[in-house]
């Protein structure tokens, strides 16, 4: 590594190496969003056993599969950022795992090979059960590296513009993730799993193409070995860390809610009128609103220069009351809960046989979205920011663990709740409103903790100009 920059140079600019790492993450994000949007929908209509017999899931059981594959994904940032940390850096871990992300995306194409084929290979569930896993490996374990690298790119002379790049880095994102919520699911409907899983898995090989390219212009801090272990478990390390566990414990529980868009509602959706602005929507398209509203709403929250200068709603707000980040996400457990209770009568509504608009999933989908910029986007700079120089990565990925611990939460209500025949004992509505109550009750009890929290920011040293 000695060829590469190890540390930032003095510079106002935004760093050379930062449109490589936004180009990747979109098009690495459309292949993880575009296999996520349609894996509820593919699980409870369309997986099929080696003989070409149905072998659906019910939504229930889905759910929990969800729920745990959501989780596997962001434990592995726990593993991803040992690695990179200790051992590699975070370029060679990003790129290595990248390779077992595409052989992920691989196993799920081969789903829907011809029946003679499978019988000759494995069963579609146990290649959907594998890939998923390889996928979970390979996504999980570079999400701590890749927005910790982003970062690791700024020093004291331009850490002015990390809340900038942050907010580009997520618009990134949610620009692949429209992307592929609008076409994943067209592929499913119309040319089969095959193409639908196949495509994800075309653009995870391009966005690794993408960040290889940008390997001379990064900066790459060096991987410390065992004086890693040292410094996340003792002194400073360690009191960062349990400062920052009680935070990402309430926000597990705002994963587990939100994280369901991609399950529950997406069951729900099916039930409900989806003829919207004269367009018949498929159920797993209607969550492509969401990263739509965050493309708009990043900028509404944050401001703008041009081609009008707007200071942003935090702007805005800051001028009547302090919105410190713990604040911001404290607003956005409440805003969460009531986008739940939403769906929670849209379901009332259903269980009584009416067939509401989907214009009412539309409304929560808005507050739901607000509250993710206020929650995800604040916790990921802040997550950055509290974390010592030398153990970013492990930081964001204890970040990561809180998204990991709230679909475990999920899959066990639904585990839990679950009879034999696979239905949860939480029955329409009850269901949403259970989640609901328990976000309430993380909210209230998130507030006195928030305020005790000491906020003390890290930046990386800059090398000598």
């Amino acid at each position: 590594m000695s060829q590469f920059l190890t540390a930032p140079v003095p510079s106002r600019e935004m760093p050379k190496g930062i449109p490589y790492i936004v180009g990747n993450e979109a098009a690495e994000r459309f292949s993880f969003y575009g296999m996520k949007s349609i894996l509820f929908v593919f699980m409870t209509q369309y997986l099929m056993g080696s003989d070409g017999a149905a072998a659906y899931l019910t939504e229930t059981e889905a759910r929990e599969y969800m729920g745990w594959f959501v989780a596997s994904a962001y434990f592995f940032p726990i593993i991803g950022a040992v690695v990179s940390d200790a051992v590699l850096g975070k370029y060679l871990t990003i790129i290595l795992l990248s390779a077992v992300y595409c052989l992920g995306h691989l196993s799920m194409a081969f789903i829907d090979l011809p029946p003679p084929l499978l019988q000759a290979t494995l069963e579609p569930k146990v290649f959907m059960m594998l890939g998923l896993f390889l996928i979970a490996v390979g996504s999980g374990g570079i999400k701590p590296c890749v927005s910790a690298h982003v970062g690791d790119q700024f020093g004291e002379s331009n850490k002015h513009l990390l809340t900038k790049v942050f907010g580009w880095f997520y618009f990134a994102i949610n620009l692949g993730a429209f992307a592929s919520y609008l076409i994943t699911p067209i592929l499913l409907d119309r040319l089969g799993p095959g193409w639908a899983f196949g495509l994800p898995g075309v653009l995870m090989f391009l966005a690794t193409i993408a960040f290889w390219m940008g390997r001379h212009v990064f900066v790459h801090i060096p991987a410390r070995g065992s004086d890693f272990v040292k410094e996340a478990f003792s002194g400073e390390g360690l009191g960062v860390i349990l400062k920052l566990l009680p935070i990402y414990a309430f926000v597990a529980v705002f994963w587990s809610l939100y994280d369901q868009t991609g399950s529950s509602w997406i069951g729900q959706a099916v039930n409900m009128d989806r003829n919207f602005f004269g367009v018949e929507w498929l159920e797993s398209q209607v969550g492509a609103i969401n990263p739509l509203l965050i493309l708009a709403f990043i900028p509404l929250f944050t401001g703008w220069e041009r081609p009008f200068k707007f200071p942003g709603i935090y702007a805005l707000v800051e001028r009547v009351v302090p919105l410190n980040p713990l604040r911001k996400v404290g607003v956005g457990f409440f805003m969460t809960a009531a986008a739940f209770s939403i769906s929670a009568m849209i379901q009332g509504w259903i269980d009584g046989g009416a067939t509401p608009t989907i214009g009412w999933q539309l409304i929560a989908y808005v507050i739901i979205t607000a509250a993710e910029v206020m929650v995800s986007v604040t916790c990921l700079e802040f997550s950055y920011t509290q974390a010592p120089p030398k153990m970013k990565s492990f930081v964001m990925a204890l970040y990561l663990l809180s998204v990991s611990a709230g679909n475990v939460l999920t899959a066990l209500v639904n585990r839990l709740t679950m009879d034999d025949a696979g239905n949860s004992s939480l029955a329409g509505a009850s269901y949403y409103w259970f989640f609901t109550g328990l976000m309430i009750v993380a909210a209230i009890f998130f507030i006195p903790v928030a305020k005790l929290y000491k906020e003390k920011t890290y930046v990386q040293k800059e090398s000598a100009a």
